[in-house]
């Protein structure tokens, strides 16, 4: 992998990208449990778990705004689709029973626009499955994230678009815990030499590569 490569995409085959590669694929788990008829996941990224939940779906669609290697995939209920995120208007009312979204909400400009096309395009019965970062344990700015949310926040957001909300959260045994201290102390070592705090004066455009090189840095040491 390339050091520069974005700390926001992970590999299944990069060992330093494991602890958030194997986070990312408990979401899926979870959302296998209920998914159904027809899916649309929004930010399906590299689509590693394309093969997995297609299996229990009727349709599989994966949006994207990048372009996707979709020939690598020879799954027949799965279609592509590269679209702006910003903008699902293009998108039938009513098209699918379940939508699932893993950490993309907080790169979205209108997050409110976001849900409400989101609820939109979900038929009657239909369910919302997403993650996005908890603020209250990011070690330090994303300058990827146009915002964190802390949990009360981001209740409140989802309750202006939705009926039901059901919050719940992503915990690690002792290992991953131990993980998060030793990366917390790290983290807290490249800060100190933030004297004029840049990390949050600075426009998120002018930190992203730096971020990008030392999140990467950071990871391969741990």
């Amino acid at each position: 992998m390339k050091i520069l490569q974005t700390a926001e995409r992970v590999s299944e085959h990069e060992v330093s990208d494991h602890y958030v590669y194997a986070r990312s694929q408990k979401a899926y788990q979870e959302a296998a449990k209920y998914i159904s008829g027809d899916l649309l996941e929004i930010g399906s990224g590299e689509g590693y778990a394309i093969g997995a939940l297609s299996k229990l779906v009727d349709k599989y669609v994966a949006l994207d705004k990048f372009k996707t290697n979709s020939g690598r995939y020879d799954f027949p209920k799965v279609e592509f689709l590269q679209m702006n995120f910003e903008n699902l208007s293009e998108i039938k009312s009513e098209s699918y029973d379940f939508i699932i979204c893993f950490q993309v909400l907080e790169h979205i400009e209108n997050d409110h626009e976001f849900l409400k096309q989101v609820n939109r395009i979900l038929r009657k019965a239909g369910k919302f499955i997403m993650t996005t970062p908890n603020k209250a344990t990011s070690l330090t700015r994303n300058p990827w994230h146009i915002r964190e949310y802390r949990v009360g926040e981001m209740k409140a957001i989802l309750q202006k678009h939705f009926t039901t909300v059901n919050m719940q959260g992503v915990f690690g045994d002792a290992l991953v815990k131990k993980y998060y201290e030793e990366n917390k102390l790290a983290v807290a070592k490249y800060k100190k030499w933030d004297i004029f705090n840049l990390e949050q004066r600075l426009p998120r455009i002018l930190l992203q590569i730096p971020y990008d090189l030392l999140n990467r840095i950071n990871r391969k040491k741990m």
